[in-house]
C-alpha cells in the first residue's frame, strides 16, 4: 500500500515513496527533479522504485507540466490523484470566497501545518509562511478554519520588478542589515523585511481575532534566507506539502475502505 507524493512548484518536482497512504508512514525514498528534467524521472530516479500503490500530487505549474508528469507516471499502473482545493478536507474548512480558486499548494500546506500541530496536541491558531517564487502568508484558527491569507512576491520578482520599472538599476544581490548604505544591500533588505512585515502583521491581526498566540511555521525554498530576519517566533519545515498529502491519502483511503465494507 505504498503512496507516491508529487510537490510539482513552479521549478522543481519533490516527489517522496511512502510506505502507506497515511499520517506519520515511513518514508521510503525521496528525491527532486527541476521542471525541465522531468523526462528523466521514469528511466532515471524512479526506475528503481518499488511500485506504488496510490499517486497524489499538487501541481502549480500548470496543466502543460502536469501531463508530462504524468507521461512519467505511465511506469506504472496507477492513475494519479491532483488535490484541487474544496471547501474541507483532511480537518481544515476552507473561508476563500471562492474555496476552488485557493491555490492547491497553499490548501495542502495548510491541511500539513494543523496536522502537526494536532499530533503535538496543540489545538491552536497557526500562521503559516510559504517563502517560494511567491510569499503567502496564511492565517488558520484553533478550530481549523482557514480564515483568508496575503500573497506578496518573493524575493526575486521584487528585484525583477525593481530592475525593470526602474532606469539603471542592475545591481548584484547585496546584503541584510539594519540601515543599508548602499543599493544592493537597501534592496536585499527591504525585500525581506517587507516579507517578516506581512509575517509579523498577520500574527498581530490572528492574535487579535481569537486572543490567542499564534504558533508560526515556515516552509518553502527560500525559507532559510527569511529565518535570521523575522520578528516572531517561528518553525521551519521542509515537508509541509508531503505532510498535508499524507494526511488528505488518509483521509481519502480510509473513506473508501469504508465504503466497500458496507
Amino acid at each position: 500500500m505504498t503512496l507516491l507524493a508529487l510537490d510539482v512548484g513552479n521549478t522543481r518536482l519533490k516527489w517522496a515513496l511512502y510506505e502507506a497512504p497515511g499520517v506519520g508512514a515511513r518514508m521510503l525514498a525521496h528525491g527532486v527533479q527541476f521542471l525541465e528534467n522531468i523526462e528523466t524521472l521514469a528511466e532515471g530516479d524512479w526506475s528503481s522504485l518499488r511500485p506504488p500503490t496510490h499517486v497524489l500530487g499538487c501541481v502549480v505549474a500548470g496543466d502543460a507540466v502536469r501531463r508530462r508528469v504524468q507521461e512519467q507516471l505511465e511506469l506504472w499502473d496507477v492513475a494519479p490523484q491532483w488535490v484541487v482545493s474544496s471547501a474541507a478536507e483532511a480537518g481544515l474548512s476552507n473561508g476563500y470566497d471562492h474555496p476552488s480558486r485557493l491555490g492547491s499548494d497553499r490548501w495542502v500546506a495548510m491541511i500539513g501545518a494543523r496536522q502537526r500541530l494536532l499530533a503535538r496536541g496543540q489545538r491552536r491558531p497557526c500562521v503559516l509562511v510559504m517563502v517560494g517564487t511567491a510569499v503567502t502568508v496564511e492565517a488558520i484558527d484553533a478550530d481549523g478554519r482557514f480564515l483568508g491569507g496575503l500573497i506578496l512576491p518573493g524575493h526575486g520578482i521584487m528585484l525583477r520588478a525593481l530592475e525593470s520599472g526602474t532606469a539603471g538599476l542592475h545591481v548584484p544581490t547585496g546584503e541584510v542589515c539594519n540601515f543599508p548604505t548602499n543599493t544592493s544591500d537597501a534592496l536585499t533588505s527591504g525585500g525581506t523585511f517587507a516579507i517578516a512585515g506581512a509575517v509579523q502583521r498577520m500574527v498581530d491581526n490572528l492574535r487579535q481575532h481569537t486572543g490567542e498566540e499564534p504558533a508560526c511555521i515556515m516552509t518553502g525554498g527560500a525559507g532559510w534566507k527569511m529565518a535570521p530576519s523575522m520578528t516572531v517566533s517561528f518553525e521551519l519545515v521542509d515537508s509541509l506539502i508531503f505532510d498535508g498529502l499524507l494526511a488528505i491519502a488518509h483521509q481519502r483511503f480510509s473513506q473508501r475502505v469504508a465504503s466497500s465494507t458496507q
